[in-house]
């Protein structure tokens, strides 16, 4: 059977990442947050502004290690950074650093919210018409089938296995993701248009931590639409409770909502390393490990220390599944398991 030139072309990657420990990035941050306003901070969102959301622990290198294992084939890789570049990252043909300042506006600038950085994803230059979106502790963990991910004509989305979220209008104290459900009912509820699936129901639930399949015109289309949603996010220095993530969870509902995506059941699993089993969610990770088409290592340490002993079991844990330095990795700069990682997770 004949490819369409869509299913014979590369999917590109993009990742979104940041290095908090760095001494010059956090300056900035400090300034910015200086300037922040009494409403600014009193308008932050739960969790907007802790050093988990910033914190380097190396997932880059190792969602890049899953990336090469399970998905060779991928098309290009850019990783989406505010002026810093991984110090281990090998730059080719194959991988590109996009700045902020290529995508953003210099008035917009500096910005710490990734719901922000994420909506001018979709203005990388030369970016593939479907391509995966990654946070940086997202991973593949089996082999990639693309119809797995993308359908002829859209793109597959799943649920997390959070609780539902709650029927009510955005709640300061609620998580951005939860506030991003409610924000999308509303919009779809009040402006969806008549091209609308009218069998659609709004399902009050967060969607997984996944790797994102989307559709580079999706994305130009309701930049267009729903304006008004990517002017709101795109005011933020820091992550409000009233400007939650639409990328992440508005194109999603909007595509379901007009026949363009569909849920999709997956193999995933989600470690939350600020719990008090979080020991026990990695090694289920590790005996599942090959099994799962995608897990999510989510740093909800929020403001501990750098030498936290949790950020150090996730590094051990992550190089005793994945190993092998990838193609990304100098040689300088390669990680490589001692043997009994390799067998084990201590």
């Amino acid at each position: 059977m004949k490819l369409s030139p869509e299913e014979n072309s590369a999917v590109d990657v993009v990742y979104l990442w940041v290095d908090g420990n760095d001494d010059l990035w956090r300056s900035k941050r400090n300034a910015a947050s200086n300037r922040s306003s009494p409403q600014d901070k009193h308008d932050l969102a739960l969790y907007g502004d802790v050093e988990g959301r910033y914190r380097d622990n190396e997932e880059l290198r190792f969602s890049l290690r899953a990336l090469v294992q399970f998905f060779p084939n991928h098309g290009h890789v850019y990783i989406v950074t505010d002026h810093q570049v991984p110090a281990w990252l090998a730059l080719s043909e194959r991988v590109s650093i996009i700045d902020h300042r290529e995508l953003i506006p210099h008035a917009d600038l500096p910005t710490f919210d990734s719901s922000h950085i994420e909506s001018y994803i979709h203005r990388i230059p030369g970016l593939s018409e479907r391509f995966f979106y990654f946070n940086d502790d997202v991973f593949f963990g089996a082999p990639v089938d693309l119809a797995d991910w993308f359908s002829p004509t859209g793109i597959f989305v799943t649920w997390s296995d959070d609780p539902l979220v709650s029927n009510e209008p955005l709640r300061r104290d609620a998580t951005s993701l939860e506030n991003a459900s409610r924000l999308s009912e509303q919009w779809l509820r009040t402006q969806g248009g008549a091209d609308m699936d009218p069998a659609y129901v709004h399902t009050f639930r967060t969607f997984a931590h996944a790797p994102r399949p989307l559709r580079k015109s999706l994305l130009l289309q309701l930049e267009q639409r729903a304006s008004e949603l990517f002017e709101r996010v795109r005011s933020t220095v820091f992550r409000s409770w009233d400007c939650p993530t639409i990328v992440s969870d508005f194109v999603l509902r909007w595509a379901l909502a007009h026949g363009i995506a569909q849920v999709r059941d997956y193999r995933h699993a989600y470690v939350s390393i600020g719990d008090s089993d979080a020991g026990e969610q990695l090694s289920r990770l590790a005996r599942n490990f090959g099994e799962l088409d995608f897990f999510c290592v989510n740093d909800t340490a929020d403001n501990a220390h750098a030498d936290d002993p949790r950020l150090a079991h996730v590094q051990r844990a992550l190089q005793a599944m994945l190993p092998k330095a990838s193609k990304f990795e100098t040689s300088s700069q390669r990680l490589e398991a001692p043997q009994h990682l390799a067998l084990a997770i201590q």
